[in-house]
Protein backbone atom coordinates (compact mmCIF):
# COMPACT_ATOMS: atom_id res chain seq x y z
CA UNK A 1 0.00 0.00 0.00
CA UNK A 2 1.53 3.17 -1.07
CA UNK A 3 1.75 6.28 1.16
CA UNK A 4 -1.13 8.20 -0.30
CA UNK A 5 -3.47 5.16 0.94
CA UNK A 6 -1.72 4.17 3.90
CA UNK A 7 -1.86 7.06 6.27
CA UNK A 8 -5.30 7.69 5.63
CA UNK A 9 -6.15 3.84 6.50
CA UNK A 10 -3.78 3.74 9.66
CA UNK A 11 -5.94 7.56 10.73
CA UNK A 12 -8.84 5.22 10.69
CA UNK A 13 -7.32 2.13 12.59
CA UNK A 14 -5.08 4.06 14.77
CA UNK A 15 -6.68 7.37 15.30
CA UNK A 16 -8.65 6.11 18.27
CA UNK A 17 -6.34 3.79 19.83
CA UNK A 18 -3.79 6.50 20.49
CA UNK A 19 -6.74 8.58 21.49
CA UNK A 20 -8.80 6.23 23.69
CA UNK A 21 -5.10 5.36 25.20
CA UNK A 22 -4.33 8.34 25.89
CA UNK A 23 -7.31 9.66 27.23
CA UNK A 24 -7.16 6.53 29.52
CA UNK A 25 -3.82 7.52 30.69
CA UNK A 26 -4.57 11.47 31.10
CA UNK A 27 -7.99 11.38 32.71
CA UNK A 28 -11.45 12.73 31.14
CA UNK A 29 -10.23 16.03 32.09
CA UNK A 30 -7.32 16.22 29.07
CA UNK A 31 -9.43 14.33 26.36
CA UNK A 32 -8.88 17.62 24.02
CA UNK A 33 -5.35 16.96 24.48
CA UNK A 34 -5.38 13.25 24.04
CA UNK A 35 -7.44 14.36 20.72
CA UNK A 36 -4.30 16.56 19.62
CA UNK A 37 -1.52 14.23 20.17
CA UNK A 38 -3.02 11.81 18.34
CA UNK A 39 -4.17 14.24 15.23
CA UNK A 40 -0.30 15.98 15.88
CA UNK A 41 1.10 12.03 15.21
CA UNK A 42 -0.33 12.19 12.28
CA UNK A 43 0.52 15.50 10.67
CA UNK A 44 4.24 13.63 11.61
CA UNK A 45 4.16 10.91 9.86
CA UNK A 46 2.33 12.64 7.07
CA UNK A 47 5.79 15.20 7.10
CA UNK A 48 8.79 12.11 8.06
CA UNK A 49 7.86 9.74 5.54
CA UNK A 50 7.18 11.71 2.73
CA UNK A 51 10.93 12.27 3.02
CA UNK A 52 12.38 9.52 4.65
CA UNK A 53 10.01 7.15 3.35
CA UNK A 54 7.31 4.64 5.23
CA UNK A 55 9.02 2.53 8.29
CA UNK A 56 9.38 -0.78 8.79
CA UNK A 57 6.44 -1.07 11.17
CA UNK A 58 3.89 1.81 10.98
CA UNK A 59 1.66 1.34 13.71
CA UNK A 60 4.94 0.78 16.15
CA UNK A 61 6.31 3.99 14.58
CA UNK A 62 3.18 5.80 15.30
CA UNK A 63 3.08 4.68 18.97
CA UNK A 64 6.55 5.60 20.01
CA UNK A 65 6.11 9.32 18.28
CA UNK A 66 2.75 9.37 20.60
CA UNK A 67 4.50 8.41 23.61
CA UNK A 68 7.08 11.10 22.69
CA UNK A 69 4.99 13.70 22.30
CA UNK A 70 2.68 12.53 25.57
CA UNK A 71 5.86 13.21 27.69
CA UNK A 72 6.39 16.33 26.03
CA UNK A 73 3.17 17.76 26.33
CA UNK A 74 3.71 16.90 30.65
CA UNK A 75 7.00 18.07 30.43
CA UNK A 76 5.70 21.24 29.13
CA UNK A 77 3.07 21.67 31.88
CA UNK A 78 4.90 21.57 35.10
CA UNK A 79 1.19 21.94 37.09
CA UNK A 80 -0.26 19.20 34.56
CA UNK A 81 2.59 16.88 35.34
CA UNK A 82 2.23 16.98 39.12
CA UNK A 83 -1.52 16.85 38.85
CA UNK A 84 -1.15 13.53 36.25
CA UNK A 85 1.73 12.26 38.57
CA UNK A 86 -1.01 12.04 41.65
CA UNK A 87 -3.45 10.89 39.50
CA UNK A 88 -1.33 7.95 38.43
CA UNK A 89 -0.36 7.11 41.37
CA UNK A 90 -3.99 7.00 42.94
CA UNK A 91 -5.38 5.38 40.24
CA UNK A 92 -2.30 2.70 40.35
CA UNK A 93 -1.82 2.92 36.85
CA UNK A 94 1.05 2.15 34.72
CA UNK A 95 3.73 4.75 34.61
CA UNK A 96 3.97 3.93 31.33
CA UNK A 97 1.63 4.54 28.26
CA UNK A 98 0.29 1.19 27.45
CA UNK A 99 -0.76 0.35 23.53
CA UNK A 100 -0.83 -3.44 24.31
CA UNK A 101 -3.80 -4.88 22.27
CA UNK A 102 -5.76 -5.55 26.13
CA UNK A 103 -4.86 -2.19 26.92
CA UNK A 104 -6.50 -0.55 23.87
CA UNK A 105 -9.61 -2.89 23.99
CA UNK A 106 -9.94 -1.84 27.88
CA UNK A 107 -9.33 1.94 26.80
CA UNK A 108 -12.04 1.67 24.07
CA UNK A 109 -14.54 0.47 26.22
CA UNK A 110 -14.02 2.60 29.02
CA UNK A 111 -13.97 5.58 27.04
CA UNK A 112 -17.20 4.24 25.62
CA UNK A 113 -18.83 4.42 28.73
CA UNK A 114 -17.41 7.54 29.10
CA UNK A 115 -19.12 9.49 25.84
CA UNK A 116 -22.41 7.88 26.34
CA UNK A 117 -22.68 9.20 29.72
CA UNK A 118 -26.12 10.37 30.17
CA UNK A 119 -25.05 13.97 30.79
CA UNK A 120 -24.30 14.13 27.46
CA UNK A 121 -27.10 14.86 24.22
CA UNK A 122 -27.88 11.66 21.86
CA UNK A 123 -26.57 13.51 18.83
CA UNK A 124 -23.24 14.68 20.48
CA UNK A 125 -22.56 11.05 21.70
CA UNK A 126 -22.92 9.81 18.09
CA UNK A 127 -20.89 12.64 17.06
CA UNK A 128 -17.72 11.67 19.84
CA UNK A 129 -17.85 8.10 18.64
CA UNK A 130 -17.23 8.97 15.27
CA UNK A 131 -14.50 11.38 16.11
CA UNK A 132 -13.15 9.62 19.32
CA UNK A 133 -13.07 5.59 18.38
CA UNK A 134 -13.99 5.42 14.91
CA UNK A 135 -11.27 8.28 13.76
CA UNK A 136 -13.78 10.44 11.16
CA UNK A 137 -12.70 13.64 10.28
CA UNK A 138 -14.80 16.55 11.26
CA UNK A 139 -15.97 16.73 7.61
CA UNK A 140 -16.90 13.11 7.13
CA UNK A 141 -19.34 13.74 10.61
CA UNK A 142 -20.65 17.24 9.30
CA UNK A 143 -22.03 15.57 6.08
CA UNK A 144 -23.00 12.82 7.64
CA UNK A 145 -25.64 14.69 10.21
CA UNK A 146 -26.19 17.35 7.06
CA UNK A 147 -25.19 20.41 8.68
CA UNK A 148 -21.19 22.09 8.60
CA UNK A 149 -18.12 21.29 10.52
CA UNK A 150 -18.38 24.37 12.55
CA UNK A 151 -21.54 22.97 14.17
CA UNK A 152 -19.76 20.15 14.19
CA UNK A 153 -16.85 21.30 16.26
CA UNK A 154 -19.50 23.32 18.36
CA UNK A 155 -21.42 20.47 19.26
CA UNK A 156 -18.33 18.04 19.95
CA UNK A 157 -16.69 20.71 22.49
CA UNK A 158 -19.85 21.55 24.27
CA UNK A 159 -20.04 17.65 25.12
CA UNK A 160 -15.59 17.48 26.09
CA UNK A 161 -16.34 20.37 28.33
CA UNK A 162 -19.52 18.94 29.80
CA UNK A 163 -17.29 15.52 30.78
CA UNK A 164 -14.84 17.57 32.12
CA UNK A 165 -16.97 19.45 34.45
CA UNK A 166 -18.93 16.27 35.95
CA UNK A 167 -15.30 14.49 35.65
CA UNK A 168 -16.70 11.49 33.81
CA UNK A 169 -14.35 8.12 35.50
CA UNK A 170 -12.72 6.28 32.71
CA UNK A 171 -14.26 2.57 33.89
CA UNK A 172 -17.03 0.18 33.12
CA UNK A 173 -19.62 0.55 35.90
CA UNK A 174 -19.90 -1.21 38.72
CA UNK A 175 -22.62 -3.93 38.92
CA UNK A 176 -25.32 -1.84 40.27
CA UNK A 177 -24.80 0.72 37.79
CA UNK A 178 -23.96 -1.09 34.70
CA UNK A 179 -27.33 -2.00 33.64
CA UNK A 180 -28.49 1.78 33.00
CA UNK A 181 -25.16 2.79 31.40
CA UNK A 182 -24.75 -0.32 29.30
CA UNK A 183 -28.40 0.89 28.05
CA UNK A 184 -27.05 4.32 27.12
CA UNK A 185 -23.89 3.15 25.62
CA UNK A 186 -26.36 0.43 23.37
CA UNK A 187 -28.85 3.37 22.41
CA UNK A 188 -25.75 5.35 20.96
CA UNK A 189 -24.07 2.30 19.19
CA UNK A 190 -27.76 1.80 17.66
CA UNK A 191 -28.24 5.84 16.74
CA UNK A 192 -24.29 5.03 15.23
CA UNK A 193 -25.45 2.11 12.98
CA UNK A 194 -28.75 3.88 12.45
CA UNK A 195 -27.24 7.07 10.11
CA UNK A 196 -25.40 4.40 8.48
CA UNK A 197 -27.72 2.54 7.50
CA UNK A 198 -30.19 5.33 6.56
CA UNK A 199 -27.79 7.55 5.22
CA UNK A 200 -29.18 10.91 5.00
CA UNK A 201 -25.78 11.67 3.34
CA UNK A 202 -25.92 13.69 0.19
CA UNK A 203 -24.19 11.60 -1.87
CA UNK A 204 -24.48 8.10 -0.25
CA UNK A 205 -27.49 5.62 -0.07
CA UNK A 206 -25.83 3.94 2.50
CA UNK A 207 -22.71 4.57 5.08
CA UNK A 208 -21.16 1.08 5.66
CA UNK A 209 -18.07 2.53 7.49
CA UNK A 210 -20.55 4.20 9.76
CA UNK A 211 -21.95 0.23 10.45
CA UNK A 212 -18.91 -1.50 10.58
CA UNK A 213 -17.63 0.96 13.01
CA UNK A 214 -20.85 0.14 15.46
CA UNK A 215 -20.17 -3.41 14.69
CA UNK A 216 -17.15 -3.38 16.07
CA UNK A 217 -18.04 -1.47 19.01
CA UNK A 218 -20.78 -3.37 19.87
CA UNK A 219 -18.80 -6.89 19.25
CA UNK A 220 -16.14 -5.30 21.89
CA UNK A 221 -19.04 -5.18 24.76
CA UNK A 222 -19.97 -8.90 23.98
CA UNK A 223 -16.19 -9.96 24.30
CA UNK A 224 -16.20 -8.29 27.68
CA UNK A 225 -18.17 -10.31 30.45
CA UNK A 226 -19.44 -7.21 32.45
CA UNK A 227 -21.22 -6.44 29.38
CA UNK A 228 -21.87 -9.69 27.69
CA UNK A 229 -25.37 -8.92 27.97
CA UNK A 230 -28.67 -10.39 26.50
CA UNK A 231 -29.68 -6.93 25.13
CA UNK A 232 -25.78 -6.39 22.90
CA UNK A 233 -25.97 -9.44 21.95
CA UNK A 234 -29.78 -9.02 20.49
CA UNK A 235 -28.04 -5.74 18.99
CA UNK A 236 -25.69 -7.28 17.84
CA UNK A 237 -27.80 -9.63 16.15
CA UNK A 238 -29.96 -6.86 14.06
CA UNK A 239 -26.91 -5.37 12.77
CA UNK A 240 -25.93 -8.76 11.40
CA UNK A 241 -29.15 -9.04 9.88
CA UNK A 242 -29.45 -5.48 8.24
CA UNK A 243 -25.37 -6.14 7.21
CA UNK A 244 -26.51 -9.28 5.31
CA UNK A 245 -28.65 -7.13 3.13
CA UNK A 246 -26.18 -4.57 1.99
CA UNK A 247 -24.93 -5.50 -1.15
CA UNK A 248 -28.36 -5.54 -2.19
CA UNK A 249 -29.55 -2.61 -0.82
CA UNK A 250 -27.58 -0.23 -3.89
CA UNK A 251 -27.70 -0.85 -7.20
CA UNK A 252 -24.08 -0.20 -9.62
CA UNK A 253 -25.68 3.37 -9.75
CA UNK A 254 -25.40 3.80 -6.11
CA UNK A 255 -29.53 4.15 -6.09
CA UNK A 256 -31.44 2.65 -3.36
CA UNK A 257 -32.67 -0.72 -4.21
CA UNK A 258 -36.22 -0.99 -1.80
CA UNK A 259 -36.72 -4.37 -0.03
CA UNK A 260 -39.19 -6.09 -2.46
CA UNK A 261 -36.68 -5.33 -5.69
CA UNK A 262 -33.69 -6.59 -3.81
CA UNK A 263 -31.94 -9.38 -5.14
CA UNK A 264 -31.75 -11.64 -2.76
CA UNK A 265 -28.87 -13.54 -4.44
CA UNK A 266 -26.58 -10.76 -2.97
CA UNK A 267 -27.58 -11.40 0.67
CA UNK A 268 -24.85 -12.66 2.49
CA UNK A 269 -25.64 -15.88 4.58
CA UNK A 270 -22.88 -16.01 6.60
CA UNK A 271 -23.70 -12.67 8.50
CA UNK A 272 -27.02 -14.32 8.45
CA UNK A 273 -25.67 -16.91 10.36
CA UNK A 274 -23.83 -14.77 12.48
CA UNK A 275 -26.86 -12.87 13.61
CA UNK A 276 -28.86 -15.97 14.03
CA UNK A 277 -26.10 -17.02 16.45
CA UNK A 278 -25.97 -13.59 18.42
CA UNK A 279 -30.23 -14.05 18.86
CA UNK A 280 -29.54 -17.57 20.15
CA UNK A 281 -27.18 -16.04 22.72
CA UNK A 282 -29.31 -13.12 23.65
CA UNK A 283 -32.26 -15.78 24.33
CA UNK A 284 -31.36 -15.21 28.09
CA UNK A 285 -32.68 -13.46 31.28
CA UNK A 286 -36.28 -12.41 31.78
CA UNK A 287 -35.92 -8.77 30.26
CA UNK A 288 -37.22 -8.30 26.39
CA UNK A 289 -35.80 -5.18 25.03
CA UNK A 290 -36.44 -3.17 21.47
CA UNK A 291 -33.27 -4.79 20.40
CA UNK A 292 -34.63 -8.28 20.55
CA UNK A 293 -37.86 -7.18 18.52
CA UNK A 294 -35.77 -5.82 15.91
CA UNK A 295 -33.47 -8.36 15.17
CA UNK A 296 -36.42 -10.58 15.32
CA UNK A 297 -38.11 -8.34 12.68
CA UNK A 298 -35.03 -8.73 10.67
CA UNK A 299 -34.70 -12.12 10.74
CA UNK A 300 -37.79 -12.22 9.14
CA UNK A 301 -36.53 -9.39 6.28
CA UNK A 302 -34.02 -12.26 5.58
CA UNK A 303 -35.94 -14.99 4.94
CA UNK A 304 -36.49 -15.22 1.03
CA UNK A 305 -40.22 -16.42 1.15
CA UNK A 306 -43.16 -13.87 1.12
CA UNK A 307 -45.16 -16.17 3.02
CA UNK A 308 -48.16 -14.51 4.84
CA UNK A 309 -46.65 -16.38 7.99
CA UNK A 310 -43.59 -14.34 7.34
CA UNK A 311 -45.75 -10.79 7.10
CA UNK A 312 -48.34 -11.78 10.00
CA UNK A 313 -44.92 -12.47 11.97
CA UNK A 314 -43.52 -9.02 11.56
CA UNK A 315 -46.51 -7.37 11.97
CA UNK A 316 -46.70 -9.02 15.30
CA UNK A 317 -43.10 -8.23 16.54
CA UNK A 318 -43.99 -4.20 15.47
CA UNK A 319 -47.28 -4.66 17.51
CA UNK A 320 -45.10 -5.46 20.59
CA UNK A 321 -42.01 -3.13 19.73
CA UNK A 322 -44.39 -0.21 19.49
CA UNK A 323 -45.60 -0.91 22.75
CA UNK A 324 -42.21 -0.98 24.67
CA UNK A 325 -40.43 1.82 22.53
CA UNK A 326 -42.78 3.75 20.09
CA UNK A 327 -41.21 6.00 16.90
CA UNK A 328 -42.68 7.00 14.21
CA UNK A 329 -40.49 4.90 11.66
CA UNK A 330 -41.44 1.68 13.56
CA UNK A 331 -45.45 2.98 13.30
CA UNK A 332 -44.34 3.23 9.22
CA UNK A 333 -42.79 0.28 8.89
CA UNK A 334 -45.76 -1.61 11.05
CA UNK A 335 -47.80 -0.02 8.35
CA UNK A 336 -46.36 -1.78 5.25
CA UNK A 337 -46.17 -5.42 6.93
CA UNK A 338 -49.86 -4.64 8.00
CA UNK A 339 -50.29 -3.80 3.78
CA UNK A 340 -48.52 -7.52 3.22
CA UNK A 341 -50.33 -9.17 6.00
CA UNK A 342 -53.96 -7.78 5.90
CA UNK A 343 -53.68 -5.50 2.13
CA UNK A 344 -53.29 -2.01 1.01
CA UNK A 345 -56.79 -0.83 2.45
CA UNK A 346 -56.60 -1.63 6.03
CA UNK A 347 -52.70 -0.15 6.06
CA UNK A 348 -53.58 3.28 3.92
CA UNK A 349 -56.52 3.78 7.00
CA UNK A 350 -53.61 2.79 9.86
CA UNK A 351 -50.56 4.71 7.86
CA UNK A 352 -52.90 8.22 7.27
CA UNK A 353 -53.53 8.03 11.22
CA UNK A 354 -50.10 8.53 11.83
CA UNK A 355 -50.07 12.23 9.95
CA UNK A 356 -46.22 12.57 9.75
CA UNK A 357 -46.68 15.17 6.86
CA UNK A 358 -42.65 16.16 7.45
CA UNK A 359 -41.61 12.62 7.08
CA UNK A 360 -40.39 11.58 3.57
CA UNK A 361 -41.03 8.24 3.98
CA UNK A 362 -44.42 8.80 5.15
CA UNK A 363 -45.40 9.70 1.89
CA UNK A 364 -43.65 7.03 -0.18
CA UNK A 365 -45.16 4.70 1.97
CA UNK A 366 -48.71 6.15 1.00
CA UNK A 367 -47.38 5.98 -2.83
CA UNK A 368 -46.85 2.65 -2.40
CA UNK A 369 -50.16 1.47 -0.80
CA UNK A 370 -51.63 3.58 -3.07
CA UNK A 371 -50.09 2.37 -6.23
CA UNK A 372 -52.49 -0.70 -7.22
CA UNK A 373 -55.87 1.10 -6.30
CA UNK A 374 -55.47 5.08 -6.92
CA UNK A 375 -52.89 5.78 -9.22
CA UNK A 376 -53.80 9.92 -8.84
CA UNK A 377 -53.44 9.71 -5.16
CA UNK A 378 -50.31 7.23 -5.36
CA UNK A 379 -48.61 10.25 -7.40
CA UNK A 380 -49.46 13.08 -5.07
CA UNK A 381 -47.79 11.53 -2.47
CA UNK A 382 -44.65 10.50 -4.19
CA UNK A 383 -44.99 14.13 -5.81
CA UNK A 384 -45.06 15.30 -2.38
CA UNK A 385 -41.94 12.57 -0.89
CA UNK A 386 -40.25 14.21 -3.68
CA UNK A 387 -40.55 17.76 -1.89
CA UNK A 388 -39.52 16.14 1.06
CA UNK A 389 -36.82 14.36 -0.21
CA UNK A 390 -33.23 15.81 0.85
CA UNK A 391 -30.93 13.31 -0.71
CA UNK A 392 -30.22 12.65 -4.12
CA UNK A 393 -30.44 8.74 -3.82
CA UNK A 394 -33.93 9.29 -2.13
CA UNK A 395 -35.05 11.78 -5.02
CA UNK A 396 -33.81 9.13 -7.29
CA UNK A 397 -35.55 6.37 -5.83
CA UNK A 398 -38.87 8.25 -5.73
CA UNK A 399 -38.66 9.55 -9.43
CA UNK A 400 -38.30 6.00 -10.66
CA UNK A 401 -41.49 5.09 -8.49
CA UNK A 402 -42.95 7.84 -10.33
CA UNK A 403 -41.96 6.63 -13.76
CA UNK A 404 -43.15 3.24 -13.07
Amino acid sequence: MNQDKLIPHLFRSEFRNLAAVLTQYFGIDHIQAAEDIASETFLSALETWSYKGVPENPKAWLYKVAKNKALNYQNRNNLFHKKITVQLKANAAPSEIDFSEAQIQDSQLQMLFALCHPAIPAEAQVGLALRMLCGFGIDEIASAFITNKEVINKRLYRAKEKLREINVPLEIPAAPEINNRLENVLLTLYLLFSEGYYSECNDAVLREDFCLEAMRLTHLLIENSQTNQPAANALMALMCFHASRFPARKNNAEQIVLYHDQDETLWNQELIAQGAFYFRQAATGNKLSRYHLEAGIAWWHTQKNDSPEKWENILQLYNRLLQISYSPMAALNRAFALAKANGSAEAILEAEKLQLTDNVYYFMLLGELYSETNTKKSKENYTQALILARTQPEKDAIRKRLAD
